[in-house]
């Protein structure tokens, strides 16, 4: 089977490759493409997977290429990882909203929102090519804003794509560990430290980047009350350490660690205006491990396992509560939106199924949103597709909080498509982090400054 990976200059596809490539892994991929249009990133990244590939005794085949239909051509699963514009469109999109006051951020708000309009007309064109040359393919989307690009991209090719994210399942696995804790240890159901829940075990519904796990059950009882009211296990949550424990118990739910730019969002806004944002953050460190990686002698394996640690312990540190220090703990150092990749792939190759936390058509299961909206929910993988399981009732904040978000991130997708300033300004203004209609105006204009080619476009 052929992999393909597009955004294959991107700094993480070395662990994309590491999970398929490895001897045990359950499924089989002979070919690994990767394609990018950035030469030199593409070269670096590409070196460093073929030092990973020197220790495996029968690595995939890998192709290198700025040819997109090359890429495509006979591919089994498409591995979507792009950014539009770069770190330089992502500084802009953080710092454009915090001059006006507003939290700005990659995924989150209008940070987000102006991030989508730029890129939802780019994978809709993927989308389309991958239509074209290869329609049997399975398109695993990874990019950000992740929720909006996924819902934009079933308007091509429907069931076929399907939205990841490492958050959900890292959040269960640390409630997982912090239960089996509770219990000394004991195994069975989630308690087993680290193991994901079988189907029915879990209740976490949401958006991407937008969620709440709602009960954890181990042999039929749900322990997340228990897991909510011991301190100590609760230590063991970064979601809970980064909110503070009162809050979680309040809401009687564990929310995704992104709720934290929801609930406290005067807090973030002025901690990451006070601060380096992410986007500046990562476009020092990228531009200093391509360069190192690139220079005679240097080792590219060796140089991004040292700045791939940095990268993953300084995660969401401009957000992160002074007390808290710079890093995450050792074992919240996971970055395993690889695994959920692989663990989907082998699903649907093997018909083994797997519980999973994905992105998928609502259909009826949160009557408040359009059957058409993307969200995330638990699902079971197999042979046959995704399946989602049903989700229980919301309670009013939580439906009306992803209502009110929904609706602003389908506006964003519209104004992207249709090419609508109009939309576009409707989309931050209703969206539950903009407090003014004037506001959503101001930041409208600011970005089509910020991105010319972005005021061309939209009329």
């Amino acid at each position: 089977m052929k992999l393909t990976i597009v955004g294959g200059g991107g700094f993480r596809v070395p662990q994309v490759w590491s999970a398929v490539g490895a001897p045990d892994a359950p499924v089989r991929i002979d070919e690994v493409a990767l394609h990018d249009v950035d030469t030199e990133r593409l070269g670096v990244i590409a070196a460093v997977v073929r030092r990973l590939a020197d220790g495996v005794g029968r690595p995939p085949r890998l192709t290198v290429t700025t040819d997109l239909d090359e890429a495509l051509r006979g591919a089994d699963f498409v591995f979507a990882a792009v950014r539009v514009g770069g770190t330089a469109g992502r500084i802009l999109d953080e710092r454009t909203a915090l001059a006006l006051g507003v939290l700005g951020q990659e995924t989150i708000g209008p940070g987000g929102q102006a991030y989508a309009l730029r890129t939802v007309p780019f994978m809709v064109a993927l989308a389309r090519r991958i239509a074209a040359v290869a329609p049997d393919a399975w398109v695993i989307n990874f990019t950000n804003p992740a929720g909006m690009v996924t819902e934009a991209m079933r308007g091509v090719l429907g069931d076929r794509v399907i939205g990841i994210c490492d958050t959900p399942i890292g959040l269960m696995r640390r409630a997982a560990r912090s239960v089996a804790r509770l219990d000394g240890g004991a195994a069975g159901g989630a308690g087993r430290a680290g193991a994901v829940p079988a189907a029915g075990e879990f209740d976490y519904v949401g958006l991407n980047h937008l969620g709440w796990l709602r009960a954890l059950r181990v042999d039929g009882v749900d322990r997340l009350p228990d897991l909510l009211a011991d301190d100590a296990a609760l230590e063991g949550i970064e979601e809970a350490r980064l909110m503070g424990a009162d809050w979680v118990r309040l809401l009687g739910a564990l929310p995704n660690e992104y709720l934290y730019y929801y609930y406290f969002t005067r807090e973030a806004t002025a901690r990451i205006a006070g601060s380096v944002t992410r986007g500046e953050f990562l476009a020092d460190q990228q531009a200093g491990f391509y360069a190192d990686a690139a220079a005679p002698g240097a080792d590219p394996l060796a140089v991004w396992h040292r700045y791939h640690h940095e990268r993953e312990a300084t995660y969401m540190a401009e957000s992160r509560p002074e007390g808290e220090g710079g890093e995450r703990h050792a074992e919240d150092v996971e970055g395993g939106y690889h695994r959920v990749a692989l663990d989907l792939m082998a699903a649907l190759t093997t018909g083994r199924p797997a519980t999973m936390i994905l992105d998928v058509r609502n259909g009826d299961l949160v009557p408040q949103l359009p059957a058409e909206a993307v969200v995330e929910v638990g699902c079971v993988v197999d042979g046959g597709g995704v399946h989602p399981w049903p989700v229980a009732p919301l309670d009013g904040h939580m439906a009306g909080l992803m209502a009110q978000t929904k609706a602003a991130e389908q506006l964003t997708i519209a104004a992207a498509l249709e090419a609508s300033a109009e939309l576009a300004w409707k989309a931050f203004a209703v969206h539950p982090l903009v407090d003014s209609v004037a506001v959503g105006r101001s930041l409208l204009d600011h970005y089509t400054q910020a991105f010319p080619e972005l005021g061309r476009a939209l009329r």
